[in-house]
């Protein structure tokens, strides 16, 4: 069953400038897939509208059984409940530690302060950094960094994961490790949709489309990236 499904979706920015042209995809519950090719292929736009961030200017696309033509500022932080979101900057607030940056999902969303620090407790946990719950995001590696926006994405337990170039400032210890938490988070049952230019990620997922100018070029299961 699709929980993620592209119908014809175009989408074009102001002056023009066309990014998607009739993409048309379905991700199934539960799938590991890459979105991979270079910068301006389009990857980046097909992440912003699975999150609401941006619209689409034709076409249809249904996240979760939500019609993003609809979203609205009502129905938008329900949705987005179901999503967490690794971007390429972390936008982690230097002016509080990272427990409490952790936390803000739930905070946002009306949490209990005591469950909130209990549920980003745990996130940390799980992304290997409770020993640096008290410390500023300033204070932590490029890596640390993207792990704390790893845990602060899955706090609220999304269905869906968006990982927008999750490794591209990374050195190969850390992207590998980045890598392994996401995979470990599918193999528990959540969807996560990934963006890379970097082939060597390729081999864990079910599977990898190629894009080029906003088209699908080709459609691949990673046996077939690696051979």
């Amino acid at each position: 069953m699709a929980i993620i499904s592209f119908s014809h979706v175009t989408k074009t920015y102001p002056g023009g400038v066309s990014a998607l042209s009739e993409f048309s995809l379905d991700i199934r519950e539960g799938e590991l897939i890459f979105l991979a090719g270079p910068s301006g292929a389009g990857k980046s736009t097909l992440l912003k509208l699975m999150a609401g961030i941006e619209r689409p200017t034709s076409g249809t696309l249904q996240v979760s059984g939500q019609d993003m033509r609809k979203v609205n500022r009502t129905t938008l932080p329900f949705l987005r409940r179901k999503l967490g979101l690794i971007l390429q900057q972390h936008r982690l607030l230097n002016d509080r530690s990272v427990l409490a940056n952790v936390m803000m999902p739930l905070v946002v969303s009306g949490a209990d302060p005591r469950e909130a620090s209990q549920r980003a407790q745990v996130a940390l946990e799980r992304v290997g950094l409770a020993d640096k719950a008290s410390a500023r995001p300033v204070m932590l590696s490029g890596g640390e960094q993207q792990r704390v926006s790893i845990a602060r994405a899955i706090v609220h337990r999304p269905r869906i994961i968006l990982a927008d170039e999750p490794t591209a400032h990374l050195d190969r210890d850390s992207g590998t490790l980045v890598t392994d938490m996401l995979e470990a988070f599918n193999a528990a049952g959540v969807t996560c949709v990934i963006s890379t230019h970097d082939e060597r990620l390729l081999q864990g997922a079910d599977r990898v489309v190629q894009l080029s100018h906003g088209r699908v070029i080709a459609r691949q299961a990673a046996r077939e990236v690696g051979a």
